[in-house]
């Protein structure tokens, strides 16, 4: 990943992230890693545990960051995700997949949360 899209990710999940708390969220973890993959966020909405996949675009020229969570990426994120659950016992909590997008082509940028944006998969 080059230099320039790793600094727009950043500043697209620090954006989120300030967003999400504003929502109400708590931020418990960004850039959670394990040798499935990295998830972008990882915070708390009231009761329930939130993964959130953060989507940055500064062009509409590939279509919708909303697009970009394929199937493929939907399934690498859910096996981050129980690793996670796993790890910290948390296997019994409720849990569920958000996606931020967020419109860098705007000034400020422009936010958007997917609640729900997708359920757990398996292979």
């Amino acid at each position: 990943m080059t230099q320039d899209r790793q600094q727009l990710g950043n500043t697209g999940e620090s954006a989120a992230a300030g967003y999400l708390q504003v929502q109400g969220y708590r931020i418990l973890q960004r850039n959670y890693r394990n040798p499935m993959g990295e998830i972008d966020l990882v915070a708390r909405d009231h009761n329930t545990l939130v993964f959130v996949e953060v989507k940055t675009r500064r062009t509409q020229r590939f279509g919708s960051a909303k697009t970009w969570v394929t199937a493929k990426k939907q399934r690498r994120l859910s096996l981050v995700a129980l690793v996670y659950l796993k790890q910290t016992g948390q296997m019994n909590t409720r849990a569920r997949f958000d996606v931020v997008t967020v419109d860098a082509t705007m000034d400020p940028p422009q936010i958007e949360v997917i609640q729900n944006a997708f359920e757990l998969t398996a292979y």
